[in-house]
């Protein structure tokens, strides 16, 4: 009867949503990569990139819109450098990726400490709040699960009909997964195999990026280390769990919030019987079964991980 109750709440669904919103940033963000054939395992760092530049700007400037675009643009950057070391170097993308996370983890630690020497606790800054829309607001069920979230979650929201659209719909999108799966064919037309698969790491870790955004200016107001806590590494499975398509990574990115938001109330109505630590294994363990269920009939891009060179057969 308690489980039937939260399921049933409006507060469950809105916390389930929220917790998404993070992994919906990097889901889409790791299918732009994936799907132009560059692995980006730099997710996690890009991450803590956009949580600390996003969190620092909207401190120092007091607009919280400029913080974002400066953790779009910082895990762009982070993005371009994986790009150059993949595509025209041809390096290898597991460990290029890993040492960007490493990369950049450690940057930003090293920022934090040179900028604030003397700090106890972090800074806090004024975050998103959730948007009050009349009439909308006030609608029962609806009204608390989608139209009392944050500006954010909404833009990730948007986000996910703009990259369907763009994939789907028009010809940048055709040759971006053309590209993906047939770099030759993609040559063989014209276009340049090295500008296309740059472009789609750059933007898709620009998206990445504001997943950490997010966390340091509408879940929390202010940025710790270690508040990423592996959400990159699940971005990364729910592509897969989503077969490379948007729609899919939504779907992924709500039920692991879903899973979340569930073993949060478990604890409260068993947390005095069984460890805690058994509820917080709940959304990873049900996320692995829903990964190994989905992942037999994932159908991946075809050249992805594999270096291509003009004229190399």
């Amino acid at each position: 009867m308690d489980l039937l109750q939260i399921f049933l709440s409006d507060s469950f669904w809105a916390a389930s949503l929220r917790i998404a919103t993070p992994l919906i940033f990097g889901v889409l963000g790791a299918l732009m990569c994936e799907r132009s054939g560059v692995l980006n395992l730099g997710i996690e760092g890009i991450f803590v990139v956009g949580a600390m530049m996003g969190w620092l700007v909207a401190y120092l400037t007091g607009s919280l819109w400029l913080g974002v675009i400066a953790a779009a643009l910082s895990g762009g950057l982070f993005g371009l450098f994986h790009a150059i070391l993949t595509v025209p170097l041809g390096l290898s993308q597991h460990v290029s990726g890993l040492g960007i996370t490493m990369f950049a983890t450690a940057l930003m630690s090293f920022a934090y400490r040179t900028i604030f020497p003397q700090v106890a606790t972090p800074p806090r800054i004024e975050p998103f709040r959730a948007l009050d829309i009349p009439v909308l607001s006030d609608l029962p069920f609806l009204g608390p699960v989608l139209f009392q979230q944050t500006a954010l979650t909404w833009l990730a929201l948007v986000m996910v009909a703009l990259v369907w659209w763009l994939m789907d719909r028009t010809a940048l999108g055709v040759a971006i997964k053309a590209v993906g799966d047939n770099p030759d064919a993609v040559n063989a037309q014209g276009l340049s195999v090295m500008r296309l698969r740059m472009g789609a790491v750059v933007a898709g870790s620009a998206l990445m990026a504001l997943g950490g955004a997010f966390l340091t200016m509408s879940a929390f107001d202010a940025f710790f280390f270690g508040m990423v806590n592996g959400r990159g590494w699940i971005c990364i499975a729910l592509v897969i769990f989503a077969s490379w398509q948007p729609g899919k990574a939504l779907l992924g990115a709500l039920l692991f919030g879903m899973f979340d938001a569930l073993q949060v109330r478990l604890q409260t109505m068993a947390g005095a019987v069984v460890p805690g630590q058994v509820f917080l294994m709940v959304p990873y363990v049900l996320s692995i079964i829903a990964l190994i269920i989905a992942a037999r009939k994932a159908d991946y891009p075809r050249a992805l991980l594999k270096p291509w060179f003009k004229g190399q057969r």
